[in-house]
């Protein structure tokens, strides 16, 4: 354990004044969010929550998809 390099006066126990814990400034800790902070993952959240809800309204889509046509057309442009 290492020796302090200036230690303290040694002072009689009358002579010592009382503990007094105060909350210093590191302990109190302040936390303001923007309001779109709080607002935006509760819009999103109740988003969700909707979607999740209702699935019936939910239809397959019946048309060819869009990324196999172009995956076909440049297939056939990079053949010979």
């Amino acid at each position: 354990m290492p020796v302090p390099a200036h230690p303290r006066p040694h002072r009689p126990a009358s002579s010592r004044r009382p503990a007094v814990s105060r909350p210093s400034a590191a302990d109190r800790v302040e936390i303001r969010l923007p309001w779109w902070a709080v607002a935006l993952p509760a819009l999103a959240f109740a988003a969700l929550l909707l979607m999740i809800m209702s699935p019936g309204q939910a239809q397959a889509a019946t048309a060819d998809p869009a990324l196999g046509q172009l995956i076909e057309r440049a297939l056939h442009l990079l053949a010979p």
